[in-house]
């Protein structure tokens, strides 16, 4: 399953309660018997924390039933929400949102949600909104979903070690999810439609990965068989014949409640004033009228369900168990001043002149910025990788010192290394690829031109043959190491080889386009 090519994914975003959004979700959340579950946060880096993040937005993925629906043009299979936090008052939907965790109802599914239920559950005790705020139930973890899946089909063991959402989601639907934008700052507003987009993807999937084990399950027929379409006879059936056959029970019950909230919204406007309407009565219990859970979903339920349970231990921020000497306040203040001034870029760089280098820039990308390394390369930038996957700091650094590059990284813990490396390492800040590349020429002042891109390998950072070669001379030098497709052959097209690892090239479609792409990513036309 491939999500890119279906049609994009619509967002609601719920800024206030008077919205439509705000509607639609309240009504999405009756029609759910499954509702996939997130939260985003600003991240917390400094020091031990003493007190939990506040969350910021939360992510509700609804998948719907369409017996509520009048209109067929309005079908939608879901609706996938992003609840501001930081707009909307925490009063105002906190019973909403309790009274959807605990119904029997509905089934929640999450990745890793104690933690974000423990972050939320904080969030609204701040705004005194804590009674039964702290379980969800039932819940259905994505982690226990994929190591089922495994095991059925490729009869691998359950690991014990849990794979990242974005793994999942490549294996088993065959979908790219980003995470660059995981640690952005979820507390400024407004979220760019990155944001928004990565946030609601990361409900979404949730539903996607679900369908494709319910799917399993039924067509192993572990837990139930095929159900029929009910035709309209069936409706008609006595009671004993309805729960004689349990097939069909949930759907007779769904039509008929159908029928009652149409009857109570009729009762309702001919008696204003004595008796109030659906969506009154719906936003002030605490118990909501939801849609029955289909039969299938609750032999899940009941093979796999489990339920999140907060304790009074997982309500206190767990303290860091070194214990380390006191800062005094004044001590404290210089090194977080220290800190500050060690992310700028103090030059000159090992390549400058006046240190005796070529004036040639060469950096060193670790591990988290190995893809700024391919966009260095593709701009023509000298730009290495570590000699090994997962290199120790001592590694990186005698490779830096070693080859006079300036040491590219996210990890701020490097930055403790810089007095063994001065004017060599630079944490870079932004998240996003095309960003970091024009941070990283912005701040070493690099003079890109044209004529330098894609004028390195992209594979191992050589640099190309001076002279092209003809397609009979290509064709000579790929042999046993690289196919090229026949339909090159005809085009009279030039090829260009790596003088390292010998890798071909040519000036095709994608180097068009990733030429032009880095034209405007660099402003090279400006």
């Amino acid at each position: 399953m491939d999500l890119r090519n279906q049609k994009p994914l619509k967002i609601h975003l719920v800024c206030s309660t008077d919205s439509p959004e705000f509607t639609h979700l309240t009504e999405s959340l009756t029609r759910s018997s499954l509702i996939a579950l997130d939260a985003e946060w600003k991240p917390v880096h400094t020091g031990p924390q003493s007190y939990f993040p506040t969350v910021t937005l939360l992510q509700l993925a609804c998948e719907l039933s369409p017996l509520l629906v009048s209109d067929p043009d309005e079908l939608e299979d879901s609706a996938t929400f992003l609840v501001d936090l930081t707009s909307i008052p925490l009063s105002s939907i906190w019973e909403l949102l309790r009274d959807v965790f605990v119904s029997p109802d509905i089934l929640k599914l999450g990745f890793r949600f104690k933690q974000d239920l423990i972050y939320l559950s904080s969030t609204f005790c701040e705004q005194g909104c804590d009674p039964g705020f702290d379980r969800v139930e039932p819940f259905l973890d994505i982690t226990s979903v994929y190591n089922h899946l495994q095991h059925k089909l490729h009869g691998r063991k359950v690991s014990k070690q849990i794979k990242s959402l974005a793994t999942i989601c490549k294996e088993l639907l065959g979908l790219s999810l980003s995470k660059e934008l995981q640690c952005s700052d979820w507390s400024r507003r407004p979220l760019t439609e990155e944001q928004k987009t990565y946030a609601a993807m990361d409900a979404h999937c949730l539903l996607k990965i679900f369908n494709v084990f319910h799917a399993k399950t039924i067509k192993e027929g572990s837990y139930f068989h095929n159900v029929d379409k009910m035709s309209p006879a069936n409706v008609d059936l006595g009671l004993k014949e309805v729960l004689e056959q349990h097939d069909i029970s949930s759907k007779v019950l769904s039509i008929k409640f159908c029928e009652a909230l149409e009857i109570v919204q009729a009762t309702a406007s001919n008696f204003p004033e004595q008796i109030t309407t659906v969506h009154e009565m719906v936003s002030r219990s605490s118990s909501r009228i939801t849609m029955p859970m289909d039969e299938s979903i609750l032999n899940v339920v009941k093979k796999y369900g489990e339920k999140i349970l907060l304790k009074d231990s997982d309500r206190k921020p767990k303290a860091s168990k070194k214990r380390g000497k006191r800062q005094s306040p004044v001590d404290a203040i210089f090194k977080e001043k220290q800190s500050e001034n060690s992310d700028a870029w103090q030059g000159p760089p090992p390549w400058d002149l006046s240190l005796g280098g070529d004036g040639c820039p060469k950096f060193l990308c670790d591990v988290m910025v190995e893809g700024l390394a391919k966009h260095l390369r593709c701009v023509g930038i000298d730009a290495a990788i570590p000699y090994t996957k997962k290199p120790e700091p001592r590694e990186l650094i005698e490779q830096a010192l070693k080859e006079n590059r300036v040491l590219l990284t996210r990890d701020a813990k490097l930055l403790r290394h810089e007095y063994l490396i001065k004017n060599q390492i630079y944490r870079v800040k932004a998240l996003l690829k095309n960003k970091q590349l024009l941070e990283v020429i912005e701040t070493f002042q690099l003079k890109i031109i044209e004529d330098q891109l894609m004028s390195r390998c992209t594979k191992c950072n050589g640099r190309f043959i001076q002279k092209p070669l003809s397609t009979e001379e290509a064709v000579e030098a790929a042999k046993g190491f690289q196919r090229i497709p026949n339909c090159l052959f005809n085009k009279n097209l030039e090829f260009w080889q790596c003088m390292d690892c010998r890798q071909l090239y040519w000036e095709g479609t994608q180097y068009h386009n990733a030429v032009q792409k880095f034209i405007d990513v660099c402003k090279l036309n400006d």
